[in-house]
């Protein structure tokens, strides 16, 4: 019996949130939609932007290594 009762509030209480939150909306759903939608591809941009100088850094990184190697290389062995 008590599952029931706690099933029955939480679907009330969700219900009751939906109802009020498209009550007081401050804005129509297409506008909300629209900036939920702008926001994101701020944050998608922001992504990009963060990767691309991730991987600017790993490859100079990589090639610094490189370049070091052979250097390395060739003061250290003889052929």
């Amino acid at each position: 019996m008590k599952n029931n009762q706690v099933i029955l509030g939480v679907l009330g209480g969700l219900a009751a949130g939906a109802l009020l939150g498209i009550l007081f909306a401050p804005h129509k759903g297409s506008k909300t939609r629209k900036m939920i939608l702008n926001k994101g591809e701020d944050y998608a941009g922001e992504l990009k932007n963060k990767f691309d100088s991730l991987y600017e850094n790993v490859t100079n990184q990589y090639n610094g290594v490189m370049k070091d190697a052979k250097e390395y290389v060739s003061k250290n062995v003889e052929v």
